[in-house]
């Protein structure tokens, strides 16, 4: 009985103890610093890179922290877009990469963008502030934008494809 309660007590001290907030924090920022002096092709790139820093950390923790930073992944790999770069060219990079534009139903667009781009092309709508949108879901290469109803869809979509043919 008394080696039951030695093996867990080992297990307890020599077990990684849970990230402090206060690491988290830090590494976020570091993966902030990485990405404003060039962007990162892949994670992995960031977790060897993290990892030279001394933080140890995991592909996944790495994607919940580029989510969390608000980093969008592009042909070139992860970047951040800070509101200072939000403006005419990024509207013109982020439009020019949309493909095509389908109404369904009369809550829903579907964007179809390049390969790699929908993540872009979502944080521009979401950061765009405009009233017929409701919120935007980019996957890798589609995204998904609810609309309050059948008049907002058609107004979004005739913006959109303005606004993209005149960027390209």
């Amino acid at each position: 009985m008394q080696i039951k309660y030695i093996i867990c007590a080992l297990l307890y001290i020599f077990s990684p103890m849970p990230q402090s907030p206060q690491n988290q924090i830090l590494r976020q920022e570091t993966i902030r610093e990485l990405l404003l002096s060039d962007s990162a092709s892949t994670q992995k790139s960031l977790v060897e890179q993290l990892n030279k820093k001394g933080f140890a950390v995991t592909q996944s923790s790495v994607s919940r922290d580029l989510r969390e930073i608000g980093a969008v992944k592009s042909n070139h790999g992860y970047s951040l877009i800070s509101s200072e770069k939000v403006n005419s060219e990024v509207q013109n990079n982020a439009l020019g990469l949309i493909k095509n534009i389908q109404e369904v139903g009369t809550n829903l667009l579907v964007i179809k963008t390049a390969i790699g781009s929908a993540q872009q092309v979502a944080l521009y709508l979401d950061n765009s502030d405009w009233s017929e949108i409701v919120g935007n879901i980019g996957g890798d290469d589609t995204v998904f934008t609810a609309v309050p109803n059948k008049t907002a869809q058609r107004t979004l979509q005739n913006k959109i494809s303005y606004l993209a043919s005149s960027s390209r």
